[in-house]
């Protein structure tokens, strides 16, 4: 048996990478994270009379199924202490015709259909609940040089910056889209950029939200208003073409107010006030390989996909769940979590559902920015078919809430 340093190696801390080092300590397991960057100066959070952060204006919209995964890893309690919002309706309409549908979770029974989490409540708790774990080894900030399979590929031998060496069981590339161990490990890609950025930024509005997650279809993009726990706040993610986006990104504050006005219909009345506004590129990519001998993807460095209905990291965290389903149960029953025949269930498990959601996404880019006369009159009447039709609308919903495949344990 190959002499090892640590069980499984992680490299990166960030949500999905934090998320599966949790689990498999949480059952014993011995971790080392590996994270590029160094740890986050503190920022305080703003008081609850000023409900613009102009630190932070990334959020998530988490599904109950991600609910249920981080509740079991007894990170849950620890954001609901931080501050969440719960969305109980999400309103959708097309700007270019009449069609609209509305979800309510009263309607299943529900208490809600997900929550709006900030990113640095999300990776706060996961920290708070890593440093419980006397079985993590964590090396910040530290970058992976490279690796290879041991002679007899019992192990792989992990070459830090640091002068660290380490001898695991499973290498775990889990820091995003650019990720380093998926380039290193020599995984292709294929990639779709969309020629369109995301404007993300936090916004005080002059009505409340009502605790709704708000999307209107424009022809150039959709537009989003997340509800966030002030009741005049959101975090809004306009997806536009980048000419359009680098202007909008260069306006000041009252000129952007009334294009958001103007593109969201004032629906939620005037922009009172906003945060800093920043941009990135909407992509889409997946790997041909999610794993190969003692090395697994998860999270964005396997797939990406459209924000439009805020599923990329709800997808990662299935991943993360279901490739320490997968380690648990092949250590359980004693066999070798790392070699490639394992891991190949992990692969089996999540490739399909993300190539799904991916392709999904996709085709509604397109139904939805096209100014086809034909399309633009279907897409209206679909909206406005399924929005009468219960049965086909709960089950959207409970597709949306991810209670509807086969899921982790975790998640269940």
């Amino acid at each position: 048996m190959q002499n090892l340093d640590t069980d499984v190696v992680i490299v990166g801390s960030g949500i999905v990478g934090a998320t599966l080092a949790c689990a498999l300590l949480q059952q014993g397991m011995q971790v080392t994270l590996i994270e590029a960057k160094p740890l986050p100066t503190t920022t305080a959070k703003p008081e609850p009379e000023q409900p613009i952060n102009p630190v932070d204006p990334r959020t998530f919209a988490l599904t109950r199924a991600s609910e249920r995964i981080l509740t079991r890893l007894g990170i849950w309690d620890i954001i609901m202490s931080q501050g969440v919002s719960p969305f109980r309706q999400i309103h959708v309409w097309d700007a270019n015709g009449s069609g609209e549908i509305h979800f309510d979770s009263a309607t299943l029974a529900e208490p809600n259909l997900g929550y709006i989490v900030e990113q640095s409540v999300l990776q706060s708790a996961l920290t708070t609940r890593l440093a419980e774990f006397e079985t993590l080894t964590y090396y910040r900030p530290t970058k992976v040089q490279h690796f290879h399979l041991t002679a007899n590929q019992a192990a792989m031998q992990v070459y830090l910056d640091n002068n660290q060496q380490l001898t695991t069981r499973l290498l775990v590339g889990a820091e995003g889209a650019h990720s380093p161990t998926r380039s290193l490990a020599g995984i292709p890609y294929k990639l779709l950029d969309h020629g369109q950025q995301a404007i993300v930024a936090t916004v005080q509005t002059e009505h409340t939200h009502q605790e709704t997650a708000w999307q209107r279809f424009l022809t150039t993009g959709p537009l989003a208003f997340l509800p966030l726990t002030h009741p005049y706040t959101s975090s809004i993610v306009w997806s536009i073409d980048t000419p359009r986006s680098q202007h909008l990104m260069k306006l000041d504050k009252i000129d952007f107010h009334q294009e958001l006005e103007q593109a969201f219909a004032a629906k939620l009345g005037k922009i009172m006030a906003s945060s800093e506004r920043f941009a990135f590129p909407l992509q889409s990519r997946y790997v041909l390989n999610y794993v190969q001998p003692r090395l697994a993807l998860v999270g964005d460095a396997a797939h990406t996909v459209l924000p439009l209905a805020g599923q990329g990291l709800n997808l990662g965290l299935l991943d993360a769940a279901a490739l320490s389903e997968v380690i648990l149960t092949a250590q359980v029953q004693s066999k070798d979590f790392g070699c490639y025949q394992e891991l190949r269930r992990y692969e089996r498990w999540r490739k399909s559902d993300n190539l799904a959601m991916l392709k999904i996404m996709d085709s509604f880019k397109y139904l939805f920015s096209t100014s086809s006369i034909p399309l633009t009159w279907a897409r209206n009447v679909g909206l406005s078919f399924v929005d009468v039709a219960t049965p086909i609308k709960q089950m959207i919903m409970r597709q949306a809430m991810g209670l509807s495949h086969h899921l982790p344990s975790l998640a269940q």
